[in-house]
């Protein structure tokens, strides 16, 4: 009875969840990559690697980890997930060695498996899904905020030591996993029929039934090709950038401060001018006209590979900075866009199959795309390696043409989802 005194309302749980949640992931993203260049002194090469192993984690742990939340309790899976999270980046942070990285990679793997999706099944069951897409929204307004904050907060600490972020950031997880162990209420859970559940066999059917809708389409075959080629460059980019600029390029004294500090203020303009950029796409693009939807693809997706282009030869540090905040902006925008082209083609019924496939699709690209370009970085330079970046994304130009010409199908209204991110944690 006293514990269940000691829960507290579910809604304002879940806002404290997504703002210090947030406010973690951000002080650890933002200069987490300076601390692997500058202080455990990784190469290209191990950079990606590093990445790659924690895509591979990742795919190989969504199933068992899935199994907790549909199971025994989502509560549980979301507090065991930011309990292995956060000591995966504390164990990172402390010992500034490839092998250790790695570990405390896999680790953030792991506990990002076990949280995937269990937290917003969890506030659905407790609110309702008449309440839930409000909570949802708010929930994404702290969490920007506060994502906003610890941007400056990482590269305050970082200002000390370059360790520090990932630390302290690794630290607030697990104490805010200590905190839901405690406040966190369950009441609305009730355990998935066996034949629900996930499982491999459920993951090898998603991929045979995605397949056999997407085969009868030259549009989503296409749409997926697309999905493919994101996958293939992301990882390469993700992982090399902040090395290419702390190779390549001396950053501007910023009087007593250290160089670190630019890197926050990169995250800080990358969120507002994403938030404005969406905007803009939203009010400007007809979604409803898949002639307008391909186009406006085009020219984000050209803009994405000039950015890349011009970021990997730039040799003035602004004209730099410019081309990767235009290429990270762009990015952002271009998610919701791609999305409403993927679902506009997809009947409803095979909607939630081919989009799951989607998702395969992208993660083994980054499994695959990413050691070619970090051994490009490795053996050539990282100017390089953003070169070939470039290349790898430039086919999706001439895929969107070829879709152009044949999606002529009657478009359903559909709305582009603001979803506007914080920079990825790599």
């Amino acid at each position: 009875m006293l514990q269940n005194k000691r829960r507290l309302d579910a809604t304002l749980v879940y806002l404290i969840f997504s703002g210090v949640g947030s406010l973690s992931f951000s002080s650890i993203a933002t200069v987490n990559l300076v601390y692997q260049v500058e202080v455990a002194k990784l190469s290209p090469l191990q950079l990606v690697l590093v990445g790659t192993a924690l895509e591979v984690v990742c795919f190989l742990c969504q199933i068992p980890t899935g199994v907790l939340a549909d199971v025994y309790s989502r509560r549980l899976s979301v507090i065991v997930g930011l309990f292995i999270l956060g000591a995966g980046f504390i164990l990172e942070g402390s010992i500034p060695l490839f092998a250790t990285i790695v570990v405390g990679q896999c680790l953030f793997g792991i506990g990002a498996s076990f949280m995937d999706g269990a937290e917003q099944a969890w506030i659905t069951d407790e609110v309702g899904q008449g309440r839930v897409g409000a909570v949802f929204l708010r929930g994404t307004q702290v969490g920007l905020v506060c994502g906003f904050f610890g941007a400056f907060i990482s590269v305050g600490l970082a200002s000390i030591r370059l360790n520090l972020p990932v630390i302290v950031g690794g630290s607030m997880s697990v104490l805010l996993a200590v905190f839901l162990l405690f406040f966190m209420p369950e009441h609305g859970f009730k355990p998935v029929p066996k034949g629900e559940r996930k499982s491999w066999g459920e993951l090898g059917s998603t991929f045979r039934d995605g397949f056999r809708v997407v085969r009868r389409s030259s549009v989503l075959i296409s749409i997926l090709c697309v999905g493919l080629f994101y996958g293939l460059y992301s990882e390469g980019f993700d992982r090399l950038s902040t090395a290419h600029f702390l190779a390549d390029f001396t950053f501007p004294s910023l009087g007593q401060l250290k160089p670190v500090v630019w890197f926050g203020f990169f995250a800080a303009a990358e969120t507002i001018l994403s938030l404005v950029a969406t905007e803009l796409v939203k009010r400007r693009v007809d979604i409803n006209n898949q002639k307008h939807v391909i186009r406006a693809l085009f020219i984000i997706n050209t803009m994405m590979i000039a950015g890349v282009l011009v970021f990997g030869l730039a040799g003035n540090f602004y004209l730099a900075v410019a081309a990767y905040l235009g290429f990270g902006v762009f990015r952002t925008v271009n998610h919701p866009v791609y999305t409403t082209w993927l679902t506009q083609n997809t009947d409803a019924g095979a909607r939630a199959t081919v989009i799951s496939m989607g998702g395969q699709v992208d993660a083994l690209g980054q499994i695959v795309g990413g050691p070619p370009v970090g051994y490009i970085g490795s053996v050539f330079s990282l100017r390089a390696a953003m070169v070939a970046v470039s290349a790898i994304l430039s086919p999706v130009l001439l895929l969107l043409a070829y879709a152009a010409r044949k999606g002529k199908r009657k478009i359903v209204a559909v709305e582009v989802a603001e979803d506007v991110t914080m920079p990825e944690l790599v």
